[in-house]
């Protein structure tokens, strides 16, 4: 275990390698592309909903939360009949998620109140940052401690506050903005802030930070999958800058997860509005009677439904959402499950979409 110990931002070395440039050019040309796909999806909430729900889930595996994806998407139909313990977690982390989108979106800035607002809302308290020594970071496999973050109070609010004048003022640093996001990732994890939820807060962090840079306009760029997949690459980066001063390693591996998670959330996105246009066309022609934007886009922010949800998008009757979804049944659009006394609509193309 080595003494390191987090400085104040920025790093004091050349980040912008030629390795690392030439990567971060790659990485901007699919989070563009990234961009423009999602905006053409008529319906934000769509791509909102949907896709930070897969976050919040995989986000929540790297730390050991696990629930499904059928049992998320059921939980999400508000019925306390489907939420299990690991379940209520890993919706937590998407309203977490989607309450810092909120409050980022407009402002283009992100505070450190934003920050304990969103960790707040992940842990379900109001603990706010450490005030209390004992904090040490282990392998989960040995349990050696192989990183003791700052303990004294006075050093996390230093070092916080220099973290949030970082994040908002480029004056301190002219880098690259995904370069900057990869150095803010490391610095969160490392100061540790909280006493818990740092590593999902940390990534919930990094879309917030790309939202605020104009580089994405909605928060659909998650890189916890790749976290997933490359878990002791991530662990051994983050130590090796603590240990060898080695940021190149880092922030290449974090630029490699942008461009590599960029390019699996287009064709994510392009299914997606395929299946909604092919929805669009068949609906309009065998069910011109039921059909709307509106009832389009209620089949598509979620792979589920129910007859609330259609009354209150289409602001209709009961009696007539009723017969909106037994037509759209009836002519295989949806699948019709009864679940306890409910009824609900399994849009099951775009299920099979986030599910495999």
């Amino acid at each position: 275990m080595s003494d390191w110990q987090p400085a104040a931002l920025p790093p004091a070395l050349e980040l912008e390698t030629k390795a690392v440039l030439k990567q971060a050019a790659l990485a901007h040309r699919y989070l563009a592309e990234l961009k423009g796909v999602g905006a053409t999806i008529p319906n934000e909430t769509i791509l909102i909903n949907t896709l930070t729900l897969q976050e919040a889930r995989d986000s929540s595996a790297v730390e050991n939360i696990i629930t499904t994806q059928d049992a998320l998407f059921r939980a999400e139909l508000q019925t306390e009949v489907f939420a299990n313990t690991a379940t209520k977690e890993v919706q937590n982390y998407a309203n977490a998620l989607r309450t810092g989108f909120e409050l980022v979106r407009h402002g283009k800035i992100l505070t450190l109140n934003h920050i304990k607002q969103i960790q707040s809302e992940l842990e379900g308290n109001n603990a706010g940052f450490r005030r209390q020594a004992g904090t040490a970071l282990k392998n989960q496999r040995t349990g050696e401690t192989v990183y003791t973050p700052p303990q004294h109070p006075d050093d996390i609010n230093r070092l916080m506050d220099n973290l949030e004048q970082y994040i908002n003022n480029d004056e301190l640093s002219d880098v690259d903005p995904l370069i900057k996001m990869a150095v803010i990732h490391h610095q969160f994890e490392s100061i540790h802030p909280f006493y818990d939820g740092n590593g999902r807060t940390g990534r919930i962090i990094n879309v917030l930070y790309l939202v605020c840079k104009d580089l994405l306009q909605l928060p659909i760029l998650y890189l916890s999958r790749y976290v997933i997949e490359n878990k002791d690459d991530y662990y051994q980066y983050l130590q090796q800058v603590r240990d060898a001063n080695d940021w190149e390693s880092w922030v290449l591996f974090m630029l490699k997860g942008i461009a590599d998670t960029a390019q699996k959330t287009i064709h994510l996105v392009h299914d997606i509005k395929q299946l909604m246009q092919d929805y669009k066309h068949r609906i309009r022609a065998e069910l011109p009677k039921v059909y709307s934007q509106d009832l389009l886009n209620n089949l598509f922010k979620h792979p589920y439904t129910k007859i609330e949800f259609v009354m209150d998008d289409l602001r209709v009757s009961r009696a007539t959402a009723t017969s909106y979804l037994d037509k759209l049944v009836e002519a295989g659009f949806l699948e019709k499950l009864k679940i306890g006394r409910s009824n609900y609509y399994l849009n099951k193309p775009l299920y099979k979409i986030f599910i495999r």
